[in-house]
């Protein structure tokens, strides 16, 4: 019994009483009623059988105990010493299967069967006397009493598997709030390490000409171009996670880059030092927000890998807003060896990634020539916000 469930244990026990109701019912049924003998099973069956169906359908079991209790007062005379219309074993089952009714099934099923019961058992459980006059009244009280106890009963049981529920929601809850302050804080950590050291990078380019002696203008041009680099770098970091810092605000919600900022992309890749060329055909102000931020963040990365993969080769980019938005960015071979990457890397999955969430399409991958090409299509409708906000808003280690 131990291995079994709670329910099965039920089932088990409740089979258990009926056999024994049965085996109570069937003996004593010839000492109430004039039953001949072949009949006797079948209706100790009706008395005590009906119990079963206690869990399983509640209702079902009471109609058909009160159905054949009425039939059985109705159609079958009892002995000349017995005022009962049916048997005790009967009279019991029927009052538990209505107890049962008031626990687990609706409200309109209850009051039917309080009333049918009621009427059932003032009707036939009187006499013609004044005292059994009386009793009549009293039925209905007695079985509302049971209804209601078995109401109160399933309130309570209600109330706590709600009360239950509603503390494995709070421990979610709580759980997924600790994973979000953790993730807030490692992000805010991130940004005090790389805002430090973008900050010194920063602070070393534009001290270097003062520092060094014998400086040219070469050289010179170089430390600033770096400092201005690192500071674009540096101001993009604290807008994206900076944030954080505020605990009425969350991730998503940092400004995100518009299409019309793909320019300062190109403007910081030549001061960098790429051979970068760009045109740009169309207004890039109509582009949507997440479009835009999607074209931001592919060409920002495409740039960047290009730059990284094939140093000192010259970079074109082609940006065309028609009925969709079309990019083509095309490096040519290298002019010195690229250091290899540790790991694979996943930026062009990832670029694909913010493609596909804005319903466009990325393709990449070498050209005859022995360059690199990415060519992307996206939409200027957008057909799911959530999807791309969400998406937008994960970085991806530019790396191919």
């Amino acid at each position: 019994m131990r291995r079994l469930d709670a329910a099965t244990r039920f089932d088990v026990g409740t089979a258990l009483v009926v056999i024994v109701l049965y085996a109570v019912a069937w003996p004593t049924l010839h000492v109430t009623h004039l039953v001949p003998v072949v009949a006797q099973p079948f209706i100790a069956a009706l008395a005590a059988f009906p119990l079963l169906l206690v869990r399983i359908n509640p209702a079902l079991g009471w109609a058909i105990s009160a159905g054949s209790a009425l039939v059985i007062a109705l159609a079958i005379p009892n002995q000349p010493n017995n005022e009962l219309p049916f048997q005790v074993v009967h009279l019991l089952c029927l009052l538990v299967m209505l107890f049962a009714v008031a626990l687990r099934s609706p409200s309109q099923v209850v009051a039917i069967a309080w009333v049918a019961t009621a009427l059932l058992f003032g009707t036939t459980l009187t006499s013609d006397n004044e005292a059994s006059a009386t009793t009549a009244w009293g039925w209905p009280v007695a079985l509302a009493g049971l209804v209601l106890f078995g109401q109160l009963i399933r309130r309570l049981a209600l109330s706590r598997r709600l009360l239950v529920r509603q503390e494995e929601e709070n421990e979610l809850e709580r759980a997924r709030r600790a994973i979000l302050e953790e993730k807030a804080r490692i992000a805010r950590d991130l940004h005090d390490v790389v805002a430090h050291h973008m900050s010194l990078v920063v602070v070393q380019a534009q001290t270097a000409p003062y520092r060094i002696e014998d400086v040219g203008p070469a050289a010179r041009a170089e430390f600033e171009s770096i400092a201005a680099t690192a500071r674009a770098a540096l101001n993009e970091i604290r807008s994206m996670l900076g944030v954080l810092r505020s605990d009425g605000q969350l991730p998503e919600h940092a400004p995100q880059p518009k299409a019309g900022d793909v320019i300062d992309v190109f403007e910081g890749a030549r001061r960098a030092g790429v051979d970068i060329t760009w045109t740009v055909h169309g207004s890039l102000e109509s582009v949507p927000e997440t479009t835009g931020s999607a074209l931001y963040r592919i060409v920002q990365e495409s740039v960047s890998n290009a730059s990284r993969h094939a140093p000192g080769a010259a970079v074109h980019v082609s940006v065309e807003c028609g009925a969709d938005l079309v990019l083509l960015v095309g490096n040519e071979p290298g002019a010195a060896l690229a250091r290899a990457s540790v790991g694979g890397g996943h930026g062009i999955a990832g670029m694909q990634a913010r493609a596909v969430a804005v319903g466009g399409e990325l393709a990449a991958g070498p050209r005859a020539d022995g360059g690199f090409e990415v060519r992307a299509r996206l939409p200027l409708i957008v057909p799911d916000s959530e999807t791309v906000a969400s998406a937008a808003s994960v970085d991806t280690p530019a790396d191919r």
